[in-house]
């Protein structure tokens, strides 16, 4: 009897152990005489239990974890490859509650199939929008991303129908579609997990986005310090045009898409679009003022949609579903689902994809756990770096876009950072000013220098020299970068500053 262990290959998983649990596995069936084949899949998202191991049993699959190579012995002793009682038992893993409350429509994947296997994709689903796009003409694949109020996963939440539409409206002898996958959002991993665990999905998203423009040439910007997601991807490339899903003649529709993984420059900066587009193109990365805008003259000078990788992978599933499944998703204008990625100071942090609507508080507490120090938590950063620190008394508040904008706070590309009450504000505050001047491309002055005085301000402040006075200057910097930087570094640095101003006066009364 043949036996089916799954352990996942996910990054973070690996720095956990997984290797060694998957070779422990394999050799401890191969001295038993047991027939196990292992997959390597990709992490289900509940990273304090990985290693996660799955068996695939007659009835599901059963988990167990966090598992060991240590473990595995003991493991086997008790038949977990039949379900069997161990203390690390977790039962179906469906039926973790973690995994249960959520909505996976992005994630449906990830952690399911293997990540290397087109013909497990296809198994799963996959394809299937792709196979419809084929049949459509551009401007209803277009049409149908807007009908489902699809919007930017990485940031600025700009309706994706829109700048689809845009590009296929320009005039051009070439197009083309570029992903930003250079996640550099502190607490975000959710772009990475895709990549790792469900590649085939990112292709499958460029390609239909590739024929709703009429864009022929692809390039995946992958953050450099993501070697596990090129391995990836490039490997579904192959298979991809292998079996006529890239390359001349998609499927025989005599319709072309080829795609390539160029590696990032290692500047967050470059996670901004026009940026990015001058990284591409084998330049500084510098910012582009707009307009134009990238969608009328983008890469190399041509119409070219850039989106991030959860945005690129929820297509196929509006492709396949229909607009309207998606959109019955989600809250006044934030439609469909987004994974929350819960970091720091959390008993539980992981992945939870769940419809916009969900609250902070929820979130947190439901899923998180609370602080992994059972302290009080103080603050939760949304948004990255540059997100505004959240006080739990708006923790109530439910993700919508337009929810925490009137708070003053943004949901980004869904990174959540929490902090129990030991965390200094002031020195939080000062860390998202230093940020922003080292990661500048200095070409405008607001950010350029602005961050800088700001750092200085701020260390006056925390050093009680001339407090007062000290403040109103910070918060007068605060609007010049707002209102004055070409691009979100320096517009949105003073996001993390104003709110630990506002909600954390006290902190800033200290001493250095």
């Amino acid at each position: 009897m043949s036996f089916t262990v799954y352990v996942p290959r996910d990054a973070s998983a690996l720095s956990l152990g997984a290797e060694a649990t998957a070779s422990a596995i394999a050799a401890e069936a191969a001295r038993r005489g047991i027939d196990v084949t292992l997959v390597r899949n990709g992490s289900r998202g509940l990273y304090w239990l990985e290693p996660m191991v799955e068996v695939a049993t007659p009835e599901g699959r059963v988990a167990f974890g966090p598992v060991q190579a240590d473990d595995v012995a003991s493991l086997f002793d008790a038949d977990f490859l039949h379900g069997g009682k161990h203390a690390l038992a977790l039962g179906p893993t469906e039926q973790i509650p973690y995994l249960a409350k959520q909505e996976r429509l992005t994630f449906a994947r990830v952690g399911i199939v293997d990540p290397r296997s087109l013909d497990d994709y296809r198994a799963h689903g996959g394809y299937r929008g792709l196979d419809n796009a084929l049949a459509m003409k551009p401007a209803d694949i277009v049409q149908a991303v807007t009908d489902s109020g699809l919007r930017g996963r990485g940031g600025a939440a700009f309706p994706t129908g829109i700048k689809w539409k845009t590009c296929h409206d320009a005039g051009a002898d070439q197009k083309y579609i570029v992903c930003n996958a250079d996640e550099g959002d502190s607490g975000t991993f959710a772009d990475r997990m895709l990549m790792e665990g469900d590649p085939f999905v990112l292709v499958e998203g460029m390609t239909i986005a590739g024929l709703a423009v009429g864009a022929t040439q692809g390039y995946i910007y992958l953050r450099c310090e993501y070697p596990h997601a090129r391995d990836a991807l490039n490997a579904a490339i192959a298979s991809a045009e292998a079996e006529g899903y890239l390359g001349a003649d998609l499927r025989g529709s005599g319709k072309a898409f080829q795609l390539e993984v160029r590696m990032a420059a290692s500047a967050y900066i470059c996670g901004e679009e026009t940026s990015l587009l001058e990284s591409l193109e084998g330049k500084r990365g510098m910012v582009r003022f707009k307009p134009p805008l990238p969608a009328i003259e983008g890469l190399f000078g041509k119409p070219t949609v850039i989106n991030n990788v959860v945005t690129l992978c929820s297509v196929p599933g509006i492709l396949d579903q229909g607009a309207a499944h998606y959109r019955d998703f989600g809250m006044g204008r934030s439609r469909g689902t987004l994974p929350f990625q819960l970091a720091g100071n959390l008993k539980h942090p992981g992945l939870v994809e769940k419809a916009f609507g969900v609250t902070l508080k929820e979130l947190v507490k439901d899923f998180g756990g609370g602080t992994a120090t059972g302290k009080p938590m103080k603050t939760v950063q949304l948004g990255g770096p540059l997100g505004a620190y959240i006080p739990p008394s708006r923790y109530d508040t439910p993700m919508d876009y337009e929810a925490f904008a009137a708070i003053g706070g943004m949901i980004g590309h869904g990174g959540l950072v929490a902090f129990d009450d030991s965390v200094d504000m002031a020195a939080m505050a000062r860390y998202a000013m230093e940020f922003c001047a080292i990661e500048s491309c200095g070409k405008c002055t607001p950010c350029r220098i602005g961050s800088t005085r700001g750092v200085e301000v701020i260390d006056r402040m925390r050093a009680n020299v001339e407090r007062d006075r000290n403040e109103a200057l910070l918060r007068d910097l605060c609007q010049t970068m707002l209102h004055g930087s070409l691009c979100a570094l320096g517009g949105m640095a003073p996001f993390p500053v104003l709110s630990a101003l506002d909600h954390y006066p006290e902190d800033f009364a200290r001493t250095a």
